[in-house]
């Protein structure tokens, strides 16, 4: 491909998963946001909770310096809380609403202009339909709350429904028709798409990108292993071309050349295509440092292949 990636794209950084320590929203938040805004590779980045709010300022005017797109992943304080913005029990979804409308109050103060969410667990077939309208009936009410704070771009990430998080959403097809539903009411609503998920959704790069086209409004680039035993099975997010992963050089060019024949990428866009990568210590590289040197390495071979 002609160009570099940033020519048609902004490449961003899943930032908590990079720097797992910062998760939980205390750690060396500043001094490793600073090391991202400081690499000319990224211009995008996505933060999630702080539990200070001086640091919050302080991330915000260093995002805004340098000119960064800034989303904000509520899903490590859904995960981490247990929450479930699709339950049937009417306390435990408010509860989970209320959660993560706090979440979206804290992205306000950072300056993010997005937010992200995942479902709740998939309660079997039997449920599925009342926990779905659930899930509509919670995400209307943070679109409203995330709009009221200046935000308009709101995503759900699709996730597994049988293999680690277990979630409603799910296959992408049904992330289709919820976004359809949402968008009647809320137009800036939309998917976030992982390439790290498709192995665990079983379904293929390329019909995953085909079936969400008009709705994905976010995209992720990552690693996952499916096989049995693995100490990194699941959900991990471990380095591209892992020993057992199912993502390299050659599942990354098909996502990008699938993101061009989708149209989310292309010649002076501005879409984000983020690195979804976590450091496991499973050798000496296997640092935040390194994985992000790893990360910018593996984009550019599969770039130079599309």
């Amino acid at each position: 491909m002609n160009g570099k990636p940033q020519d048609y794209m902004a490449v961003g950084i899943v930032h908590f998963m990079a720097f797992p320590q910062t998760m939980g929203g205390s750690g060396p938040l500043v001094e490793s946001i600073q090391t991202i805004a400081d690499d000319p590779f990224f211009g995008a980045i996505e933060v999630g909770q702080m539990a200070d709010a001086g640091t919050r300022r302080e991330v915000r005017e260093l995002l805004k310096r340098k000119g960064f797109q800034i989303g904000f992943g509520c899903q490590p304080i859904e995960l981490a809380n247990k929450l479930d913005l699709n339950a049937l029990d009417d306390p435990t979804r408010a509860a989970a609403v209320s959660r993560v409308k706090d979440g979206i109050d804290q992205a306000a103060e950072i300056g993010s202009t997005r937010v992200a969410i995942l479902s709740g667990p998939d309660p079997g077939p039997e449920k599925r339909r009342a926990a779905f309208e659930a899930l509509v009936d919670s995400i209307d009410q943070l679109c409203a709350h995330a709009h009221g704070k200046g935000i308009d771009s709101f995503a759900i990430e699709t996730f597994d429904r049988t293999v680690d998080k277990k979630s409603l959403i799910g296959p992408n097809s049904e992330g289709v028709e919820l976004s359809k539903r949402v968008r009647a009411k809320h137009p800036g609503f939309g998917l976030m798409l992982d390439l790290s998920h498709f192995p665990l959704q079983f379904e293929k790069t390329m019909d995953a990108l085909r079936v969400a086209k008009d709705h994905i409004i976010h995209a992720h680039m990552g690693n996952c292993v499916l096989k049995q035993g693995h100490k990194l099975y699941g959900d991990l997010h471990p380095h591209f071309g892992c020993e057992g992963g199912e993502n390299g050089v050659a599942e990354l060019t098909e996502f990008l050349r699938g993101l061009i024949e989708i149209d989310y990428i292309k010649p002076g866009s501005k879409n984000i295509v983020a690195f979804e990568v976590r450091p496991h210590g499973v050798h000496a590289d296997d640092t935040s440092e390194g994985i992000l040197a790893h990360s910018k390495a593996t984009l550019e071979k599969a770039w130079a292949a599309v």
